[in-house]
């Protein structure tokens, strides 16, 4: 996962958030190289004050993560994902804008289309996984479980909890008490190294994930949780809820939940040729 890419040999910074599974781009880069500016931050600054007037959601869309400068330190700045980096573009007055925009598809972080219609990610998403072996009952319990966390993060987000490495303390508290151990320990027991662990998760371990973070939102709404502190409260409670669940289930199966399985030696499906192809 490189942290630098190019477009037409302009660096283009972005960082990969686990707790949210997508990238995020540096806005005053792409700005950068769209508007040809000789000092793209104070472009950023007057676009954003014009998107602002003019009523847009985008720059509160905008998260501020630390990003490497030129200068080998890591600052504070201005990231947006696909989805509101390419509100951004259209909003600049910019040859490049389109294949700049092409070349945001191209590299594979989200089909352009896929902002305008949903639901042509979500048959991706399951063509691909149907590609790597998952079964549909995996599938199911998986895009059932990243809606789950979609609504969980949103309510962060919303609650005074804006930084990503907030995310991921709250993910790992949620984590471990449903499962016993934390993401990393959860990752070396599946012996996973740059995966996801959703993406190598039983079914099982998808339901309970699913359940501990349908029970921390929940829960965090009835509390009307602010703030990191808070909602770390919410997600004690949430995650041992179903930490309790799971504890249930083993004692009455003999059988762990949490696993060491991957799908890493998973032999892919083998397709078969059309009719006239065979011999």
């Amino acid at each position: 996962m490189k942290s630098i890419i190019l477009f037409e040999h302009s660096p283009v910074r972005r960082i990969w958030v686990e707790a949210e599974e997508k990238w995020y781009f540096s806005v005053v880069d792409v700005v950068g190289i769209l508007a040809d500016s000789a000092n793209p931050n104070n472009y950023w600054k007057v676009l954003k004050n014009r998107l602002n007037k003019e009523g847009s959601q985008v720059v509160t869309k905008c998260n501020q993560l630390k990003l490497m400068a030129k200068d080998g330190k890591k600052y504070l700045t201005d990231v947006a994902d696909v989805e509101s980096m390419l509100r951004i573009i259209q909003s600049i007055p910019s040859k490049k804008a389109e294949p700049f925009k092409q070349w945001l598809a191209k590299v594979g972080y989200e089909r352009l289309q896929e902002t305008v219609d949903p639901e042509q990610g979500l048959n991706r998403a399951r063509e691909n996984w149907q590609e790597l072996g998952r079964s549909d009952k995996w599938i199911e319990k998986r895009m059932l479980g990243q809606e789950t966390r979609n609504k969980l993060t949103d309510y962060w987000k919303n609650h005074k909890v804006e930084e990503q490495s907030e995310y991921a303390m709250l993910t790992n508290i949620i984590h471990k008490e449903w499962s016993g151990i934390n993401v990393s320990e959860h990752k070396q027991l599946k012996k996973l190294k740059g995966h996801n662990l959703r993406g190598h998760m039983t079914e099982a371990e998808l339901i309970f994930t699913a359940l501990a973070e349908l029970s921390t939102r929940q829960i965090a709404q009835e509390d009307q949780a602010e703030g990191f502190n808070q909602n770390a409260h919410s997600a004690k409670k949430g995650g041992a809820i179903a930490g309790n669940a799971r504890k249930q289930l083993e004692q009455q199966t003999g059988k762990k939940v949490v696993s060491n399985e991957n799908f890493l030696a998973a032999p892919k499906p083998k397709r078969s040729l059309p009719k006239s192809d065979k011999t």
